[in-house]
């Protein structure tokens, strides 16, 4: 009876291992996913911002030149696949 409540107790720990890296390998994908946005899109120019992700939470910090620019980045970010939330800790300096 111990034996069975070990296995079940080690499956359990071990199920749980695989859901905590498949969000780390989610919020990696989202991260690509957002930075290619990013990049991609004309109207920012050569701006580089970094993006990081927790359980599709991504975080934008950075200069940008405007107010706008900030707010374009955080729409560009929230219209990716993946994305549940969007926190801008842009700063704003204008060239």
């Amino acid at each position: 009876m111990i034996l069975k409540a070990e296995v079940l107790l080690l499956v359990l720990l071990l199920s749980g291992c695989s859901a905590a890296t498949k969000d780390t390998g989610d919020d990696l994908s989202t991260t690509t996913q957002v930075k290619i946005a990013l990049l991609a899109d004309a109207a920012r120019g050569p701006q580089r911002l970094e993006v990081k992700t927790f359980q599709g939470g991504v975080t934008l910090s950075g200069t940008v030149r405007s107010e706008a620019d900030a707010q374009h980045a955080v729409a560009i970010a929230g219209k990716v696949q993946g994305v549940r939330r969007v926190t801008s800790e842009l700063k704003i300096q204008p060239q």
